[in-house]
C-alpha cells in the first residue's frame, strides 16, 4: 500500500514539473513570435547580390580589407577562363620590378610588329625602330593594350618574350593563383594560356600596391614623349574610361581598370573602385560582343558597384 502510494507521489511530481516547463516554453514562444534572428554579414552579403542579373560568364567581387579580404560576390570565381588583355596587368607588374629606370628608352625592332601583324593584336601606335621612354611603353601597354609595348618590354628585360612568360607564371605561383597559367605577355588566345576571376583578382590586389602602377592603372589619358618616329608623341586614351559617360555609380566611383577581348574570352575586366571610404575589386569575364559592341562589361560593372551598401 505504502508502495503505490510512493509510485503516485512520484508520478504527480514528474506531471507538475513537465506541465511547468510546457507552459515557460509556450510563453517564451509568445514572447518571441514575429521577431527574426538578425542573419550572418556573410548571409546578407550574399542576399543582396543573389538576384543581380549580369551578362558576364563570371565575376569574382572582393572589399579590400587590411585584415581579410570580404567576398561580396562570386559568379564562377574558380571556373577556368580566357584572360585576354588582362594578362597584361602581370605583363607590367614583370616589368616595373625588374628594371631600374623607368627614363630608359627601347628600340622597338622590326621583328615584334611581324608578330603582332600576324595575330591582329591591338597595338598602341608605335612603329618599328621606334625608340621609346619603359615608362611610355608602359601606359601603352595597359591603356590601349599594345601588343607591340608587351613584347617590346618583355624582350628588353628578359632577351625573350618567353624567358619573360617564366617569370610570369612564378610570380602567379607566388601570388597563390593556382589555377592560372600564361604562355604570353599580350593575352592572344592559347588553349594553355588560362585563369580565373578570382586568381585575376589577387593579380589586381598585389599589382595595385605599387605606386607607379597605381598611377597607370587609374589614368584615363596619357601623352609621351617625342620619339625619332613621332614627333609630338602619342596620345592614348584608356579603354575603360574612354567607352563611360563618367567613372562615378551610385556614392562611389571606378578608380582604374584594364578591358580584354578575344573571340574566346568574350569581354572582360577588372577594376578597381572606392566607396564609402571603402576599396573594390571586381573581376568579370565572358561578357558577349567584341570590342565594337555594346559594352556589357561596363554596364555588368557598374550594376555590381551599384549593389554595394
Amino acid at each position: 500500500m505504502r508502495k503505490r502510494r510512493f509510485i503516485s507521489c512520484l508520478l504527480i511530481i514528474f506531471l507538475i514539473v513537465f506541465v511547468c516547463v510546457s507552459v515557460q516554453r509556450y510563453l517564451i514562444t509568445i514572447k518571441n513570435c514575429g521577431q527574426i534572428e538578425p542573419p550572418k554579414a556573410s548571409e546578407k552579403i550574399a542576399s543582396e547580390f543573389s538576384s543581380i542579373d549580369i551578362n558576364s560568364a563570371n565575376a569574382f567581387l572582393v572589399q579590400l580589407d587590411k585584415g581579410k579580404n570580404k567576398i561580396l560576390f562570386d559568379k564562377g570565381g574558380n571556373e577556368r577562363i580566357y584572360p585576354a588583355s588582362m594578362t597584361k596587368i602581370m605583363t607590367a607588374v614583370i616589368v616595373l620590378e625588374n628594371i631600374k629606370d623607368s627614363d630608359v628608352k627601347i628600340t622597338l625592332n622590326e621583328k615584334i610588329f611581324e608578330a603582332v601583324y600576324r595575330s591582329n593584336s591591338s597595338m598602341a601606335g608605335f612603329l618599328p625602330g621606334e625608340k621609346v621612354r619603359i615608362l611610355d611603353l608602359l601606359y601603352g601597354l595597359m591603356l590601349p593594350s599594345g601588343a607591340e609595348c608587351a613584347i617590346g618590354l618583355a624582350e628588353y628585360v628578359s632577351g625573350t618574350e618567353r624567358t619573360f612568360v617564366d617569370l610570369m607564371n612564378s610570380k602567379a605561383k607566388q601570388l597563390g593563383m593556382s589555377h592560372t597559367h600564361f604562355t604570353n605577355t599580350t593575352g592572344l588566345h592559347d588553349i594553355d594560356h588560362y585563369s580565373t576571376v578570382k586568381d585575376i583578382t589577387l593579380l589586381v590586389e598585389y599589382a595595385i600596391k605599387n605606386d607607379a602602377f597605381y598611377k597607370i592603372f587609374g589614368a584615363a589619358k596619357y601623352s609621351t614623349q617625342p620619339t625619332n618616329r613621332h614627333k609630338y608623341g602619342i596620345t592614348f586614351y584608356s579603354t575603360l574610361f574612354s567607352k563611360m559617360d563618367s567613372a562615378k555609380f551610385s556614392g562611389g566611383v571606378i578608380l582604374g581598370g584594364k578591358t580584354g577581348y578575344t573571340e574566346e574570352a568574350g569581354q572582360c575586366l577588372a577594376t578597381l573602385a572606392e566607396k564609402g571610404g571603402n576599396r573594390f575589386v571586381l573581376v568579370t569575364c565572358g561578357a558577349p560582343g567584341d570590342n565594337q559592341t555594346q559594352i556589357l562589361h561596363i554596364e555588368d560593372a557598374k550594376k555590381i558597384f551599384n549593389m554595394i551598401n
